[in-house]
């Protein structure tokens, strides 16, 4: 279960905070990647997509998606394509709550983490991939969907 309902979690977070143009509908907790076929949006910011690098685990920078909180919204509350959205680029050794995805099964505290490509959700690290960049904080035996995770960054 989620620690709080704020994604970031580090009382002094040292990562990056972004906004950007939003493509698709995915909530708050979901990892993001520039889209790179959009280019810059009008105010010289990139627009972001669900991480699908074609490869669970591929390596790349990832950012966390984040509620509108200027427009009253949660981390329940989806975006939409087109929305303004804000999102956190996490350091080494930061705590987050993120979306698991519910379809992977059981995850248990200390199981290593990695970005599920298509859905941006993470999942138990499978076969060899490049990255492993969370860490759960936390024992999940029937995970539902949308459920916030907590865990560490690794920063591999």
């Amino acid at each position: 279960m989620a620690k709080g309902n704020e994604i970031v979690l580090t009382g002094a977070p040292m990562g990056r905070y972004l906004e950007g143009t939003i493509t698709g509908t995915p909530k708050p907790g979901t990892l993001m990647q520039v889209d790179v076929s959009e280019g810059l949006d009008g105010n010289g910011r990139c627009t972001y997509e669900v991480y699908t690098p074609g490869v669970d685990g591929n390596r790349r920078m990832i950012a966390v998606l984040l509620p509108d909180k200027l427009r009253g919204k949660t981390e329940l509350d989806a975006y939409a394509t087109g929305d303004h959205g804000f999102l956190y680029v996490p350091c080494p050794g930061d705590e987050l709550n993120i979306l698991y995805q519910s379809a992977a099964g059981t995850v248990t505290f200390g199981d290593l983490l990695i970005a599920d490509n298509s859905t941006g959700l993470v999942i138990p690290t499978a076969g060899t991939p490049e990255s492993e960049p969370f860490q759960a904080l936390e024992t999940q035996t029937t995970p539902a969907a949308d459920l916030l995770i907590h865990v560490f960054h690794t920063g591999y």
